[in-house]
């Protein structure tokens, strides 16, 4: 039995199989489905949980080589999100992009966690470095 670190054993399974320079999706709730795309849901009520707790259980683990997010989320949220979400990703290529593109290149990632977070536009692609 797992004492520490992430315990779902879907999650696990899908951070097995993630290679390098592949990618893996943290989504919002309101994300849309890709029907091709693993996908784990992980979501309870509102904000339970959200993206960044996730990806810090994440990187515990995992080597972020580069993240993308949709450039929307810059001007949809206030100030201090925006910093939150930069610290968390310090020291991680970080580029935004417009949504339509961001959402291009969903179908190509290993998977997907959706989470319930309500932060507009807070989903991350991450690639494995």
């Amino acid at each position: 039995m797992l004492k520490s670190g992430i315990l779902n054993p879907q999650i696990n399974s899908l951070l097995c199989r993630v290679r390098h320079t592949n990618t893996l999706v943290i989504a919002d709730r309101g994300f849309p489905n890709w029907p091709t795309v693993e996908t784990i849901d992980i979501s309870l009520v509102d904000d339970v949980p959200r993206v960044l707790e996730v990806l810090h259980a994440i990187r515990q683990n995992f080597v972020v080589g580069k993240v993308w997010m949709a450039a929307e989320f810059l001007t949809s949220n206030s100030p201090a999100t925006v910093g939150e979400f930069a610290a968390a990703l310090e020291g991680i290529s970080l580029a935004h992009q417009p949504h339509p593109q961001f959402k291009l290149r969903v179908p190509q990632a290993i998977g997907l966690i959706r989470t319930a977070d309500t932060v507009p536009y807070a989903n991350l692609i991450l690639e494995s470095a």
